[in-house]
């Protein structure tokens, strides 16, 4: 994609030497890629992560690439949470007194943030695709989050690393494939076309990890797995560098198969959260796909 008119790169923009260092590239393959973790990096400043460039990018994104919403909000919403009465960029330059939460999608639609991204991903791919083969469909989306702004619990189909750039937050993760925190239903009806966003239940709050993260620290997020984020006392911006596999892809086709089955009557089985587990209800999924038996 070209870049939006209305952007204008800031001078040095080139990543620092190392962001994630050798212990934390460590860290990570030992845990990629099921288990929550927190990494240290040192992406604490970049003027492409600076209030000014985020308004200016934001004002240049298409519509479908920005979601902005009051942060007042309870962390179990029904839908789309509620507009702010402000326009994004005025969102991001007056995020300290918005009381508001914004996110820049597919940041990589810029050919700087591209860059930033994939130097990033550049750093881990060979501990990424060590685990679960080649990296996939990478994407980066930028948070700007008013102080004790919630975003409300969810799920995410993607592999995703948050670095925390500036102000504090607390992520509190639930296991992911776990139908006590997320219904089968709720899965499938994602994958075929359905909201991220999840029904809540105080109950579940004693069973959720929270972790909680400042600048120079990141938070490895499993794919699925369920979580919802408090900011801290200060605005913040992250930085979630995404990215796919034919382990998550072979989870989604094999859940939107189950959603077909359950169309037509049937109590399917929930597929595995390991890709071997999924092959059968994954390509059959594709070769209904692939024929045009399927509205996905």
């Amino acid at each position: 994609m070209n870049a939006p008119a209305r952007f204008a790169a800031p001078h040095d923009t080139a990543l620092p030497v190392t962001v994630f260092d050798p212990s934390a590239r460590a860290q990570f393959a030992a845990h990629y890629p099921e288990v929550p973790h927190i990494l240290k990096h040192s992406l604490t400043s970049h003027p492409l992560l600076e209030i000014e460039a985020l308004a200016q990018l934001a004002e240049g994104l298409p519509p479908a690439s920005v979601e902005y919403n009051r942060g007042d909000l309870p962390i179990g919403v029904d839908g789309k949470p509620g507009p702010n009465g402000l326009t994004i960029a005025e969102t991001i330059r007056r995020v300290a007194e918005a009381e508001s939460w914004a996110v820049l999608k597919n940041i990589e639609q810029v050919p700087a943030y591209e860059a930033l991204l994939m130097g990033l991903l550049g750093e881990i791919r060979a501990e990424i695709e060590a685990a679960t083969g080649a990296l996939l469909k990478p994407q980066g989306f930028i948070f700007v989050s008013s102080p004790n702004s919630m975003t409300p619990y969810h799920f995410d189909p993607e592999h995703n690393i948050l670095l925390q750039i500036r102000g504090s937050k607390v992520m509190t993760q639930f296991p992911a494939g776990d139908t006590r925190f997320v219904p089968d239903e709720a899965h499938e009806t994602y994958h075929t076309g359905g909201p991220r966003e999840l029904r809540w239940d105080d109950a579940m709050l004693a069973h959720g990890t929270p972790f909680a993260i400042g600048p120079g620290e990141a938070l490895f997020v499993p794919v699925m797995a369920p979580h919802f984020v408090r900011n801290g006392p200060a605005p913040s911006v992250s930085l979630s560098i995404t990215w796919r596999s034919e382990w998550s892809y072979r989870e989604s086709d094999a859940r939107t198969f189950n959603a077909i089955l359950r169309e037509r009557g049937f109590r399917p089985r929930a597929p595995g959260r390991f890709p071997q587990q999924n092959y059968a209800k994954a390509y059959a999924f594709r070769a209904m796909r692939k024929l045009g038996l399927t509205r996905s």
